[in-house]
């Protein structure tokens, strides 16, 4: 028999024994030939939603490796009878994947103060100030009708009246035909350009055609647009500039790879059953 000091230490030490080394290729499972690694249970795991993510520990485990067992078994009776569509799909799927997973590494890196500054300037530069402009508008399906308006508002018409009683864009219409502030940019260019062109405080002396009909327009004010608070806006900068570094990167390795296209080939070739499906 032990005695107790022996036993004590025996038992320490058997509680403090490193685990088994597990890494991604530990395999948690085996269905047939098909062998489920540890690896493959994390990465199952990252793909879930939160809510399922965020279950607890025993219960997950038991879930995706049910899951992963019962997707190794139908895989093998798939790839018993592969057609050329699977294979097909397969490549598709992996070429896929690898190339969202290049991008995902790619689009983690953090922009530095300097280019967060860069992008900001570039968007809101300071010898290029943005004019905003306060308008109301009366929409009119013929110039007949928007000529009568303007006549009317010539002999001291109520625009706002006018606007509620005559004008197709009934939105505008219902608020006395107030748009509010936008810059031109928002607006189909004929309107932009006759608001632009406006003095404040006058109307349209001929209808402005556009695309939607004819506006009697009223320029109320015009305003030279404040830009944002870079800090208000820096997570969208941020966004913004991983954005141009992924696309940029995509041109770069796209224009250095070898391409090289079949000629001769008919696109309706296409519409033709070249995979067998209306076979199986």
């Amino acid at each position: 028999m032990f005695a107790r000091p022996i036993l004590t230490a025996l038992m320490l030490s058997a509680l403090t024994l490193p685990a088994l080394a597990q890494d991604a290729d530990t395999v948690v499972a085996k269905v047939n030939d098909t062998e489920i690694t540890l690896g493959q249970m994390a990465a199952m795991k990252i793909g879930l939603p939160p809510e399922m993510a965020g279950m607890p520990a025993p219960e997950l485990w038991d879930l995706m490796l049910d899951q992963m067992i019962r997707q190794a078994a139908m895989a093998e009776v798939g790839e018993a009878s592969i057609t050329a569509r699977d294979t097909a799909a397969l490549a598709i799927d992996r070429r896929a994947y690898l190339a969202g997973a290049a991008l995902e590494r790619l689009a983690e890196f953090e922009p530095t103060d300097d280019e967060i500054q860069a992008a900001y300037e570039k968007a809101f530069p300071a010898d290029k100030p943005v004019t905003e402009y306060d308008a109301d508008h009366i929409l009119l399906e013929t110039e007949e009708a928007a000529k009568a308006v303007i006549e009317e508002l010539g002999k001291g018409g109520d625009f706002a009246k006018l606007a509620e009683e005559r004008s197709v864009d009934t939105g505008s219409g219902l608020n006395g035909g107030d748009l509010g502030w936008f810059t031109t940019d928002r607006m189909v260019k004929e309107f932009g350009d006759a608001v632009a062109s406006m003095e404040k405080g006058a109307t349209s002396a001929e209808p402005v055609k556009s695309q939607f009909g004819f506006h009697v327009i009223k320029m109320n004010d015009s305003r030279v647009q404040e830009p944002p608070a870079l800090a208000d806006i820096r997570d969208a900068l941020i966004q913004q500039i991983r954005r141009e570094k992924v696309e940029a990167e995509i041109e770069k390795v796209t224009a250095e790879a070898k391409v090289e296209k079949t000629e001769g080939l008919d696109p309706a070739v296409l519409e033709q059953d070249v995979l067998g499906v209306g076979t199986e």
